[in-house]
């Protein structure tokens, strides 16, 4: 795979350090794999946008699932995977989430994560929407992710990783092989380094999480602008099944103009028996599923969503009333004191919810050891697409994604370095391209991307939606260019530039994706294609850059995804 040669427009690096691997990204994903990279010997560095616990992880709440719980096995793990995959999760990939998760849950404990305990002092397991069994292993009721970012942030600290905080990563450095050979990165504020640099490394992990801030209304925080997605496209990496973004049916509904982060009300509390009701109090789930209120979240998202159209209503409630005041502050204090801050006391009235973005299944294609299209470039998290999450992911499993591939991509950056060749090569970037660098938009531009994506590109789609979003998004993209060709002005390289324009390569290809997409499977729902089309659309929409920006894409002859380049090359 050769390089589009587009970067963004930015400084050239002024300070530069070098390293075996870097890892981008400090949530479950990106802190196992630095920390497994430094207990294999590997000069490790970590390069976050934020603070090392500033990321997706730490706001996860309802927990872990793995087949940790008397009579629960890997295969029924697998089972309700698949089927909340809607067809078109990748079995090999599946199969290696729940056979390897149980042992990585048990050495995320071992590295000091505490997760919740029975009386009898086992796991206190719990279940949660399209799973037929307790598997969900949580901490402090609500708080698993904070515990896990804690665990493992403390961990890295004890064992004196070298970290770069406050960076936000710009493009992927390459050799004049095509291999990896690093990433350039601005670095905000006070600090050892300042402005932009580059770390120099013949492998980047990139675990750098969702692009939630696509839309208006979303779980994720402000950081989530799919950085990782865009640096991965313009270095001529391969995406996938961005079209599948899980829309999280219970979000805290703060009122229609509401915008960025919203707080989460966990399917936890449904897996201990909230209902969903309207106004009237009626549950209106009751009959549309076996699982009534903890089927897959798509089936949820969208029960919510025709109620509402039904009723001309705004937002759903969810009653949990009767788990009373202790089973409120001992289960779900986290919710509870969100639910507060914003004037609603669940103990004794229901909540008022709305679907919002929350979790990109698609992402930078890999096989099933984190390898991208790109040699040398590793993804895992909620940045990679494995396959795993096919058209909806199941509730739970991403944390444990996280573990499992982020482990697997270490394996093999390890095995790599047998070979005396690789390990002797110091990667020498080649010089910048001289074609002009991808124009800026000016950071209002933003809200814009955001506003179009959700009236366009939401929880209901239709061809005309879509159509009328891809022709905004492709107005925005034009003036730029035509501003950067005509007289070489662009916005101003900073952050906000900088993600602004990383959105709007993100929204593109996702809008690309979902009008190719002519049926409803998962959590892409097309009112002009209500029915699943398993003849025609059990299969992949994959999509690349091409040099002159336009977007090529193509689908896969199955519902597997076949192997990366880099496999190829190896038989």
């Amino acid at each position: 795979m050769t390089s589009t040669g587009i970067r963004l427009h930015a400084p050239e690096p002024g300070w530069n350090i070098s390293a075996d691997v870097v890892v981008v990204g400090s949530g479950v994903a990106g802190l196992t794999a630095a920390l497994r990279c430094e207990a294999a010997g590997l000069r490790t560095v970590v390069v976050t946008k934020a603070r090392l616990d500033d990321g997706s992880t730490r706001w996860a709440q309802g927990g872990i699932a793995a087949a940790l719980g008397d009579g629960d096995t890997p295969e029924q793990h697998l089972d309700d995977t698949l089927v909340a995959g809607a067809g078109l999760c990748d079995e090999e990939a599946v199969r290696i989430l729940v056979t390897e998760g149980p042992d990585a849950v048990r050495r995320l404990i071992e590295t000091g994560a505490h997760f919740d305990e029975s009386e009898e002092g086992g796991l206190e397991l719990t279940r949660e929407g399209g799973h037929h069994r307790r598997r969900i292993a949580h901490a402090g009721g609500d708080a698993t992710g904070a515990e896990i970012s804690r665990a493992l942030v403390e961990a890295v600290r004890a064992r004196g990783l070298r970290t770069v905080e406050n960076a936000l990563v710009l493009d992927l450095l390459t050799d004049a092989e095509g291999r990896t050979a690093g990433v350039t990165l601005h670095v905000m504020g006070e600090g050892q380094h300042d402005g932009v640099g580059a770390v120099h490394a013949p492998a980047v992990v990139l675990a750098t999480g969702g692009m939630g801030q696509v839309f208006s209304a979303t779980t994720n925080p402000s950081v989530s602008t799919g950085d990782g997605v865009a640096l991965a496209l313009r270095a001529g990496a391969e995406v996938s099944d961005l079209e599948f973004v899980q829309f999280h049916p219970t979000v805290l509904f703060l009122g229609a103009d509401a915008e960025g982060q919203q707080p989460l009300v966990s399917e936890a509390v449904r897996g201990e028996g909230a209902h969903l009701v309207d106004a009237d109090g009626v549950r209106f789930m009751v009959g549309q599923h076996e699982l009534a209120e903890l089927a897959p979240r798509d089936i949820v998202a969208k029960g919510i969503m025709r109620r509402m159209q039904e009723q001309d209503a705004e937002h759903m409630f969810l009653d949990a009333r009767h788990f009373g005041a202790q089973m409120w502050e001992h289960r779900f204090p986290t919710i509870l004191a969100a639910c507060r801050a914003h004037g609603i006391d669940p103990v004794t009235e229901p909540v008022p919810v709305a679907p919002a973005a929350h979790y990109a299944s698609g992402g930078v294609r890999t096989d099933s050891r984190g390898r991208t299209t790109v040699p040398g470039l590793y993804a895992c998290g909620e940045v990679a697409c494995t396959g795993v999450h096919g058209a909806n992911r199941l509730a739970s499993n991403s944390l444990l994604e996280g573990l499992v591939y982020a482990e697997r991509i270490v394996s093999d950056i390890a095995a790599s370095r047998t070979d005396e060749a690789l390990h002797a090569r110091v990667p020498a970037p080649v010089e910048r391209p001289e074609r002009p660098a991808h124009p800026l938009l000016a950071p209002e531009a933003r809200f814009a991307i955001q506003r179009i994506m959700t009236d366009g590109a939401g929880v209901l789609r239709s061809a005309a939606s879509l159509e009328r979003a891809a022709d905004q998004l492709q107005r925005l993209h034009t003036e730029a260019r035509d501003a950067l060709d005509e007289n070489g002005k662009t916005a101003e390289p900073g952050v906000d530039t900088w993600e602004a324009t990383n959105l709007l390569c993100v929204a593109r290809v996702l809008v690309a994706a979902a009008l190719l997409r002519e049926e409803t499977r998962g959590c892409h729902w097309r009112e002009d294609h209500a029915d699943r089309d398993d003849a025609g659309w059990r299969r992949h929409i994959v999509v690349r850059l091409n040099p002159d920006r336009t977007l090529a894409v193509h689908t896969t002859d199955t519902a597997d995804f076949p192997p990366t380049r880099q496999h190829h090359q190896e038989q």
